[in-house]
């Protein structure tokens, strides 16, 4: 099997790993050999199931929000791995608001989840990576780059992961840590719930919209077959010389036009 696709000896965290995408990523992972921790605000699955490929997965609780939860997290994840390699930091958050009716709450709601968050684990996990080199791999989103009407705070926040991985991937890379930004287009639980909202003529006009602006199929991707063979390869060594990206895995959605 070729460095692509096998992660034999990989030490991995994937955050949000309960559901959608984290969930799907870290089952792939472990399957392509990994050893994988899942971790999520959730209660944890029981036990440590068994994988294909040789890899192992167990979860445990993290609030990415807390800096003493996550430290705590990470530290009990290296502490079981026997070290570090690869953060995958899919957990974050989503509201629909108009913007001039967002609230202080619900602003560091989302912002302190998905940016602060993001700057958490990341630094938690740096502590794991500086001596050894390593990956990050952080989920921004498209709104990031080009706006979302109703969501002018899930926006701001991924456009500050989308700062903040540019940033660290120049920093950090005397270390040997490559850090790139995914900007996912695929049909997770929350878009479930984000369609569930919809009136029966928002939800036509929305997929005739989307059909329009994905030009591979029309909709969005499948987390197992359309996302996890990409952080595979991330996570592998054979994307080593890969940094401060942001990769747009999203049927063309996010493609300058």
């Amino acid at each position: 099997m070729s460095e692509t696709t096998h992660l034999s000896g990989k030490r991995i965290i994937v955050t949000g790993a309960a559901r959608g995408i984290g969930a799907s990523a870290a089952r792939a992972l472990a399957a392509a050999g990994a050893t994988v921790t899942g971790l999520d605000i959730t209660e944890p699955s029981s036990g440590s199931p068994e994988v294909p490929g040789g890899g192992r997965l167990t979860r445990d609780l993290c609030d990415v929000s807390s800096r003493d939860s996550v430290t705590q997290a990470f530290g009990r994840a290296a502490e079981s791995m026997g070290g570090l390699d690869v953060l995958i930091h899919v957990a974050g958050v989503q509201r629909y608001t108009p913007a001039e009716a967002i609230t202080d709450d619900e602003w560091d709601l989302v912002v302190g989840i998905n940016a602060r968050g993001t700057m958490i684990t990341n630094q938690a996990a740096f502590v794991h990576l500086k001596d050894r080199g390593g990956r990050i791999i952080n989920f921004a989103s498209a709104a990031g780059a080009l706006g979302l009407r109703g969501c002018a705070h899930y926006a701001a926040s991924k456009g500050a992961v989308l700062a903040w991985t540019r940033t660290i991937a120049q920093e950090w890379g005397q270390y040997g840590i490559s850090a790139n930004a995914i900007a996912p287009g695929m049909w997770t639980p929350m878009y479930d719930a984000t369609r569930a909202g919809m009136t029966p003529e928002q939800l036509a006009a929305h997929d005739k919209g989307m059909a329009a602006m994905i030009p591979l199929g029309g909709k969005l991707g499948d987390p197992d077959t359309d996302m996890a063979p990409v952080l595979v390869f991330l996570a592998s060594d054979a994307s080593r010389f890969i940094t401060g990206q942001t990769l747009a895995v999203d049927g063309g959605l996010m493609m300058v036009r």
